[in-house]
């Protein structure tokens, strides 16, 4: 294995100013921003050990919240938070530790009453304990096939911090990627970015920053469609959004103060109103909820989480006290795990409900990151700033848009998911129940989309006032088996069938205004529906043996308006369908011949 070799000015640069401080910030320490230029000019001339061209083919980055096989530490100071992260996170996977003395590590974990197992120790040397922002990303070609890692420069003059992803690469058995070289010579941090396993990420405009003409790094100028298709040709992004920059938080990350739970839910901090960054946060969240929409074409779910004030009730910004930016959004997933910052007792439970109401089934571990012996978060960072996550080497995805609250009675609740192995799905399930103390009914589900990997299942329709739980699972061709949520059966999907607002009201006889065009159809089909009231239904396509084919529609169909629902019949079988609208009021058919 190459390894990287520094001038020696820069070496002896380095020394000095890491002998300076007994642990390095996040930030820039004292005498780094006047060294990154000379810093870069090494690293981008030096051989290095990765590969500096694009992986090529279809890419697809790893969210947080999926199946991993390593979770990635380095041990240096804040010893008692280390150890409690690694007493949680051996239950569930790897625990790797990247140290100078396994055998002084191993001592301080077996002092604690820590079991040493399902743990290893990279003896390597490092510069500082920000394992997030120095760290290699898991990547996947064509979804989930071949893991590999991508390393992007990182934004500090630390040379041992930067040779760690090159280790972390030989130890996981995968390939290793650098955007090290021009025009490719990408400067980023882990803090900085989040992404939700299906081609977005979110960062702040640090990125277009450290990366921009005039950049303090000396890396080639680059506009933000230039960065953009960098992250494109090396993690697979498909968009890249880009927030305003908090006027308090001075590192500009922004795992300080949000973090994406699963594909369409973001967890934000919240300041009481008009205090410190809270206007801010706000204006960027509506910014997303205005030009983006999740994965599944609708609006992110918004949760908000309160950030936390100094004990003398002082807010980062404020021009007394200086306070640190305590934050609960700094939180990490290890598989069936979530580990978060805690801080006192009086935020801290309502954090802990806030995450079992989100993550029901996961196991919910607080470390203290605010007391005597612990007080990381007063270097700006906490648990997800020292950490990072390996994906494992053979993942079945699965993902799959939560059913929301109905007021259908009739018919049936399908559940789409994406499923997807490299070796094919040999079989899916769905499981359901309407009481929890007792067992899952199974549901098989079927391919209906080969192109986009979808298999759909069925929940036979409940009376209103019932709550229906439920998880799905598939097996690949070579016999892996995974369940999403991944915490299922402990953990599920649950929606409720609500009462019909509008139960009493006659059935309007014309609701279908008039028929499918066209019909016979061959393509895309029109299905208009009108009707008196808003009515609260589901607009289904049935086969010849009543078997549900798709779903149209499910929601509220707005009173009043010429509403049109379409679908492609391109790849049915030709013969004679029928369109089911069901509603509390009543069912009405027409029918549908696609040749």
């Amino acid at each position: 294995m190459k390894k990287l070799v520094f001038t020696l000015s820069a070496v002896f640069s380095a020394a000095f100013l890491f002998s300076q401080s007994v642990e390095l910030p996040v930030g820039f320490a004292p005498g780094e921003r006047e060294a990154m230029p000379a810093y870069i000019s090494d690293v981008t001339n030096q051989s290095r050990a990765g590969i500096t061209s694009p992986p090529g083919g279809s890419l697809r980055t790893m969210a947080e919240w999926e199946e991993i096989q390593a979770l990635f530490i380095t041990w240096r100071s804040f010893p008692a938070i280390l150890a409690q992260i690694v007493k949680a996170s051996r239950l569930e996977t790897t625990v790797y530790i990247h140290c100078d003395d396994s055998n002084s590590v191993k001592t301080y974990l077996t002092n604690q009453n820590i079991p040493l197992s399902n743990v290893k120790y990279l003896q390597v040397p490092s510069n500082s304990i920000w394992m997030r922002d120095y760290a290699g990303n898991t990547v996947y070609k064509n979804d989930v096939d071949s893991m590999l890692l991508v390393d992007w420069i990182y934004n500090r003059p630390r040379p041992l911090d930067d040779a760690i992803p090159e280790y972390d690469a030989a130890a996981l058995g995968v390939p290793f990627y650098q955007t090290y070289a021009a025009p490719a010579d990408l400067v980023n941090t882990g803090g900085n970015f989040m992404v939700d396993g299906f081609g977005t990420a979110f960062a702040s405009e640090l990125i277009l920053e450290e990366n921009e003409p005039g950049n303090p790094y000396n890396v080639t100028p680059k506009s933000e469609a230039q960065i953009d298709q960098i992250m494109a040709d090396f993690m697979g992004l498909e968009r890249y959004i880009k927030m305003g920059a908090l006027p308090y938080d001075l590192i500009n990350h922004i795992d300080m103060h949000m973090k994406l739970i699963d594909e369409e839910t973001i967890l934000i901090g919240q300041f009481p109103q008009n205090v410190s960054d809270g206007p801010q946060i706000e204006a960027n969240i509506l910014y997303v909820l205005d030009n983006f929409n999740s994965k599944f074409g609708t609006p992110y779910k918004i949760v908000r989480i309160p950030m936390i004030p100094s004990t003398s009730g002082n807010w980062p910004g404020q021009p007394f006290g200086n306070a640190s930016y305590r934050t609960f959004t700094n939180s990490v997933f290890v598989n069936k795990t979530l580990i978060f910052p805690s801080y006192r007792e009086e935020y801290d439970t309502v954090a802990i409900r806030i995450y079992k109401q989100l993550l029901p089934g996961y196991t919910i571990v607080p470390i203290d990151c605010d007391n005597s012996g612990s007080n990381i978060i007063s270097q700006s960072g906490a648990i997800h700033c020292i950490t990072h996550s390996g994906g494992v080497s053979d993942p079945l995805l699965i993902s799959h848009q939560p059913l929301s609250d109905t007021y259908q009675t009739l018919g049936f609740y399908t559940v789409n998911a994406y499923m997807n192995h490299r070796s094919g799905i040999a079989s899916a399930t769905l499981y359901y129940t309407t009481d929890t103390l007792q067992p899952y009914l199974s549901v098989p589900m079927t391919l209906t989309n080969a192109g986009t990997h979808t298999f759909t299942g069925e929940i036979p329709a409940q009376a209103e006032g019932t709550r229906i739980w439920y998880y799905v699972s598939a097996t690949s061709v070579s016999g892996k088996t995974q369940v999403r949520p991944i915490v299922a059966p402990e953990g599920w999907w649950t929606f409720k069938v609500l009462a019909d607002p509008n139960m009493g009201l006659e059935f309007n006889e014309n609701v279908f205004q008039e028929s499918a065009f066209p019909n016979p159809a061959s393509a895309v089909t029109c299905v208009p529906v009108q009707t008196l009231t808003d009515l609260h239904g589901v607009l289904y396509m049935t086969d010849m043996y009543g078997k549900t084919v798709r779903t149209l529609f499910s929601g509220t169909i707005p009173a009043g308006q010429a509403n049109r629902y379409y679908t492609d019949v391109t790849g049915l079988a030709a013969g004679v369908y029928t369109l089911v609208l069901d509603t509390q009021h009543g069912r009405k058919t027409q029918k549908l011949i696609v040749r």
